[in-house]
C-alpha cells in the first residue's frame, strides 16, 4: 500500500525524519509538523528540496491546519530523550495529552498511528514484556512527565477507537538508534559513539549490568509502517528482542571505534529501568514484522555516520 498523502508530526525528529524520508521513496506526499524545539540542525536536508516534501513549524498543542485530503497521520511529536523531557517537563506532558488530541483531529476519517514508547512499562516486573503487561511506572519521579505523557496518549487514542470509530494503532517502541541521532540528547548510545571517538571515557549509570534491546532505526520505521499498513489497533511492540547489559553495548561501542576510552560508572538514573526487553510475537504474527538488523551491524553502521558527520565539521 502507497499512501496519498501522510502527515509526520515530530517530523524532524530522529525517527520522523527517518520516516519522512522512507515515505517519499515509497511515492507518498508528505507534510511533517514539527516546532524543532528538539531537532537535530540538519535532520531534514535530505529531503528538504522534495516536490512532494512540506516542513509546516508548528506546535501540536495547537490545532494543526493540514493541508488537504489526507490518509494517514504518524503521531511521534514528543521530546524522546531524559535530557530533552527533563528540560522540557510541561511541554513533553501538553504533547502528549493537547498534542495527541490534535494529531487524532488531524487524521479524522484516515489512519492515525500513535507512536508510543516502551517506557510505558515502567522498570518492568514481567520480562521480556509483553502488550498484556501494565507496568510498573512511578507516576510523580522525574521520569514520569515522558512515561504518563505516553500513557495518557494511549488511553486517549483507544478511547477515540472505542467512542468515536477512530482507524487507530498503538506502537510501543523500545530502544531506537541509528544514523541520524544527535550527539548531545543525552541517550546511551549517541553519548558513547561520541566518547569513544573524542578518547573519552564512557559514563556508565549503576553497574552497567541493567539490560537495553537494541532496535536500528530502519527496523523501527518498518514497524510503523506495516502498523500503518494493517487494522491491528495494538498496542504492539516495536523493538529488538536481543538483549544486552548497558556495559556490553558499551564494551561493542570501544570495539568498533578502535578507541583507547575506558568506563567508567556514575550514580544510577533515578527510576532507571533494570531491564528492557520486547516480546515481539505480536508484531510477528499481526504485521509480518520482526527486526533485521544485529546490534553489531547496527552500531557499525551508526559509528560510521557519526565519523563522517565529525570529519565534515572538521
Amino acid at each position: 500500500m502507497v499512501f496519498s498523502h501522510a502527515v509526520v508530526t515530530g517530523g524532524a525528529g530522529f525517527v520522523g525524519a527517518r520516516l519522512c524520508a522512507k515515505l517519499l521513496e515509497e511515492g507518498a506526499r508528505v507534510t511533517a509538523v514539527d516546532n524543532l524545539a528538539t531537532a537535530r540542525p540538519g535532520a531534514l536536508d535530505a529531503v528538504a528540496g522534495h516536490p512532494r516534501f512540506q516542513l509546516l513549524e508548528h506546535d501540536v498543542t495547537k490545532p494543526i491546519p493540514v493541508p488537504g485530503a489526507v490518509d494517514v497521520v504518524f503521531h511521534l511529536a514528543s521530546p524522546a530523550s531524559p535530557k530533552d523531557y527533563f528540560r522540557l517537563p510541561l511541554e513533553t506532558l501538553r504533547v502528549g495529552s493537547a498534542g495527541t488530541e490534535n494529531a487524532l483531529a488531524a487524521a479524522r476519517g484516515a489512519r492515525f498511528v500513535l507512536a508510543s514508547t516502551s517506557e510505558v512499562y515502567g522498570d518492568p516486573l514481567e520480562h521480556p514484556q509483553r502488550e498484556t503487561y501494565w507496568g510498573n511506572v512511578n507516576p510523580i519521579g522525574p521520569r514520569s512527565v515522558y512515561d504518563e505523557a505516553k500513557r495518557y496518549a494511549e488511553a486517549l487514542t483507544s478511547a477515540m477507537r472505542r467512542g468515536e470509530g477512530a482507524n487507530t494503532g498503538i506502537a510501543r517502541i523500545f530502544n531506537t538508534y541509528g544514523p541520524g541521532m544527535r550527539s548531545d540528547d543525552g541517550r546511551m548510545v549517541p553519548s558513547f559513539i561520541t566518547s569513544a571517538l573524542a578518547g573519552e571515557p564512557l559514563t556508565v549509570e549503576g553497574n552497567g549490568r541493567q539490560t537495553r534491546s537494541l532496535c536500528f532505526v530502519d527496523d523501527t520505521v518498518e514497524g510503523l509502517l506495516a502498523l500503518a499498513r494493517s487494522d491491528h489497533s495494538g498496542p504492539v511492540n516495536i523493538g529488538n528482542p536481543h538483549e544486552l547489559s548497558v556495559r556490553e553495548i558499551a564494551e561493542q561501542v570501544i570495539a568498533i571505534t578502535g578507541s583507547s576510552s575506558r568506563i567508567v560508572h556514575a550514580d544510577p538514573a533515578v527510576d532507571d529501568p533494570r531491564r528492557r526487553c520486547p516480546d515481539v510475537s505480536l508484531a510477528r504474527r499481526a504485521l509480518g514484522w520482526a527486526p533485521r538488523v544485529v546490534a553489531g551491524e547496527g552500531l557499525r553502521r551508526t559509528v560510521e555516520w557519526f565519523s563522517r558527520k565529525q570529519a565534515a565539521a572538521a
